[in-house]
């Protein structure tokens, strides 16, 4: 059978096939989608020209790179989906290795198109369906053995690029060997988290997301709480993403929810809570009214203007269904929990509470609880597989197990008794066993209760699965900060960890990257700099910045953008080679410090930018160097080279303050190099730089020479000048963006050099340095950092 995945055939173009199609490119993985002929040619059209035989394909494969948020890395991948239709390309799936249908959920329609696939197909070609809940037995009914063999789910979440879950759902006849395939093939190729179903309706996360967003409605109602109400109560408050209940209701589309609603009710005539599966009737006059949410541009929420006439987001009354402000939503259960960072203690600050917010959170949440443990093992046969599959595919910060631990379980199982909701026996049972939490650590691993042999278990995890959280439990801590520790990952390279408010860069973050470098360069081989966090780093301290600026403490400034230049270029130069490992936000300083390594192993979801200049300011740390180093670097000290394209590159990348949004795009912009490693799954990207460091000290690893580079100097200068004076008289620039301009291009340019004379790394710094100390003391400049400081976004004017 097949092992190696090298090619891909989707069958369906719409949301959930592009989606996919797109996510293999961003893979690297070529596919080539097809859908049917269109059904109505226009009076006249020719109806035998590829244009219009492949029009729903390529149509759907060029909104790819329109779409937001972009489900390509970068227009570039779009480059490796093959389009065409039904009736003319069918026999080109033999050429594929997977075969993936995504067409619409009509079981006649899947099962016609697998006959056809099974005509096709070369033998041990693995077949699978993104189906949302029809059965195996039903899709895979006259097919050969071998196709039967080779059959299996695989449920992707939309959009596919974003959301993790991969749930996997094997036939009767499936070969083990096909699930393992499967299995690495999603989780080490595309980086999808994969969770285990059963051929149950809607699987494991539809099942219990949409029970708890249907147990939501029901309550809500008997709790007399709006719509925006909810959203509050079910939002980051209780481990949700900000999207909460109705948003992301909305997102996903009314008529698609309530498909999938019916589907259980319809279905599942077996389940002892079947009624709340019922769709609401408010939510059915939505539908029947076409308030379908986003793609209609209106459901629980659209676009309006408030009683000022200023445009707002509006909210709608289910009782009415009419739409008016959103009113603000106060609880001091809610206020309680604001400022409470650690998600399990949040949960159960909301849930002490005694208001009507506190005791609406608890029923519904200890319904889901419950009703998950009931679902073991129809759905699922752990609890790992049921957290994950809510984590991944609803964006939960806590699974239902885990949520369960939050709480306590005998607490939760207490309340369960007075509020007349009854958990799964197995439950009750752990407890009586003597033990009180799903999840516990033994050792350095993570384990939970296994129902089967009521007994701790390990939970499986890939081998190149490495966290922060490891290290702690091993006992590797080198030397620990206010805002940084170093670990110790063992084969001789060292971890250096941030964890100060979003990582943000400080001076004792700033002190500790340099002890690495003493350390690491006297007792190991390597440096590796990262985190677990969600985000890499953020930037620079804001508060302190500002507040130095405000009260003229210039040395202190100087003293910090000094120490912070030159702990990158002692990253850059040490003698034991320098890996850094950026995910999330990589912003300002905390690009600086991706780019001041030897290497980059960065997560495929980064979003990298120096982004200085929105608050006033350029890069102080080195970026302007390192950018230009990227890109102008390999021909700065070439007199063959016009240095102007690379500068032009450089200075509107940071003058536009550019974020890539991904770790290919930050490729093609000059943030990482071409050499530089994407890890798809974030799980493995600690794992993956550790290896990168250590291979490079294994081939011998050497620091890099200084780059030396021709700039144009004033000439040059004078050109940006020119450029920034037309901007402002045609209002495209303020003044004061024109000064920061002005003062980029003077680094950028090398100040006061020729053409002809070299210009060194440190020459550079010593402009960058002088360069933003000036923009501090620009009022206009301390204003847009308050700005940033008090709304979290640049100031635009």
């Amino acid at each position: 059978m097949t092992t190696q995945i090298r090619k891909v055939a989707v069958l369906g173009s719409g949301v959930m096939g592009s989606g996919i199609a797109a996510h293999l490119a961003n893979a690297g993985i070529p596919s080539i989608m097809l859908d049917i002929v269109p059904p109505n040619p226009k009076e006249g059209e020719d109806t035998t020209a590829k244009r219009f035989r492949n029009r729903f394909a390529e149509g759907s494969r060029k909104a790819l790179f329109k779409q937001k948020p972009a489900p390509l890395f970068t227009p570039a991948v779009g480059d490796l989906i093959e389009t065409g239709n039904f009736e003319d390309d069918f026999a080109r799936i033999a050429d594929c290795d997977l075969i993936i249908e995504v067409v619409k959920e009509d079981m006649a329609i899947k099962q016609k198109v697998f006959a056809r696939v099974d005509e096709h197909r070369k033998p041990g070609a693995i077949v699978t369906s993104n189906t949302s809940g029809l059965s195996i037995r039903g899709m895979t009914e006259g097919r050969s053995d071998d196709f039967r063999k080779h059959f299996a789910v695989t449920h992707f979440f939309n959009p596919v690029r974003y959301m993790r879950l991969l749930e996997l759902v094997a036939g009767e006849e499936t070969l083990p060997e096909v699930m393992q395939t499967l299995h690495r093939f999603g989780e080490e190729v595309l980086g999808k988290g994969i969770v285990y179903g059963k051929d149950t309706t809607n699987f494991i996360a539809n099942r219990i997301g949409v029970y708890g967003m249907m147990k939501t409605m029901q309550e809500m109602q008997a709790f007399e709480l709006s719509v925006e109400e909810v959203d509050k109560v079910f939002g980051p408050a209780m481990g949700r993403p900000k999207s909460a209940v109705f948003r992301t209701a909305d997102l996903v589309g009314l008529d698609t929810f309530v498909h999938v609603a019916n589907n259980c009710y319809d279905t599942l005539t077996h389940d002892e809570e079947r009624e709340v599966f019922r769709i609401p009737a408010f939510v059915q006059s939505m539908v029947d009214k076409g308030m379908l949410g986003s793609k209609s541009g209106q459901g629980f929420y659209r676009k309006g203007k408030d009683a000022d006439g200023k445009k707002a987001i509006l909210s709608l009354d289910i009782r009415t269904l009419e739409y008016g402000p959103q009113k603000k939503v106060r609880f001091d259960s809610l206020g309680a929990a604001r400022g409470v960072e650690d998600v399990r203690e949040r949960v159960a600050t909301v849930l002490q509470g005694d208001d009507k917010a506190a005791r609406f959170a608890e029923k519904v949440t200890l319904s889901v609880l419950a009703y998950a443990s009931r679902r073991i093992p129809e759905i699922a046969d752990d609890i790992v597989n049921v957290d994950r599959g809510m984590r991944w595919g609803f964006g939960w910060d806590l699974g239902p197990f885990e949520t369960w631990d939050a709480i306590g379980v005998e607490k939760a199982l207490a309340r369960m008794d007075e509020l007349g909701i009854e958990p799964a026996g197995w439950v009750r049972e752990m407890v009586s066993s003597g033990r009180t939490s799903f999840y516990a650590v033994d050792g350095i691993e993570d384990t939970f209760f296994d129902i089967p042999s009521s007994s701790p278990a390990v939970v499986p995890e890939n081998d190149r699965v490495l966290r922060v959280a490891h290290l702690g439990r091993g006992e590797r801590k080198i030397k620990e900060t206010f805002g940084a520790t170093l670990w110790d990952m063992q084969d001789g390279i060292v971890l250096l960890e941030f964890h100060t408010k979003m990582n943000s860069i400080d001076d004792d973050i700033i002190a500790m990257m340099h002890d690495t470098v003493d350390i690491a360069e006297k007792d190991f081989r390597g440096i590796v700099i990262g985190n677990d966090a969600t985000n890499f780093s953020a930037g620079a301290n804001i508060m302190s910045l500002l507040m130095a600026a405000k009260t003229g403490q210039w040395d202190a400034i100087e003293k910090m953008i000094g120490g912070f230049q030159q702990a990158n270029q002692r990253m850059r130069f040490s003698s034991v080679p320098v890996v850094t490992a950026p995910r999330g936000l990589v912003l300002g300083g905390g690009c600086e410090v991706t780019m001041g390594g030897n290497a980059v192993q960065a997560a495929a979801e980064s979003y990298v930018g120096l982004v200085e200049f929105g608050v006033g300011l350029i890069p102080g740390g080195g970026g302007n160097l390192q950018l230009l180093r990227n890109v102008y670097g390999p021909f700065a000290a070439d007199k063959e080279f016009d240095p102007s394209p690379f500068l032009k590159k450089v200075f509107l990348t940071i003058g536009m303050a550019k974020v890539a949004t991904s770790a290919e795009e930050a490729r093609e912009v000059g943030f990482l190099g071409p050499d530089n490693g994407i890890s798809l799954n974030g799980d493995f990207l600690l794992s993956d730089a550790k290896e990168r460091a250590i291979g490079m000290a294994n081939a011998g690893f050497r620091p890099p020479r200084e780059t030396k580079f021709l700039l144009p100097g004033p000439s040059g200068k004078a050109t940006f000048d020119m450029v920034l004076y037309d901007m402002a008289q045609n209002g495209q620039v303020t003044e004061h963006e024109r000064v920061i301009g002005g003062k980029l291009a003077t680094v950028l340019t090398g100040g006061q050099t020729s053409p002809s004379t070299p210009v060194s790394e440190q020459q550079l710094l010593d402009l960058e340095r002088e360069a933003f100390l000036s923009l501090c003391g620009e009022e206009k400049t301390q204003e847009r950092l308050a700005h940033m400081l008090q709304n979290g976004k640049p100031l635009r004017n």
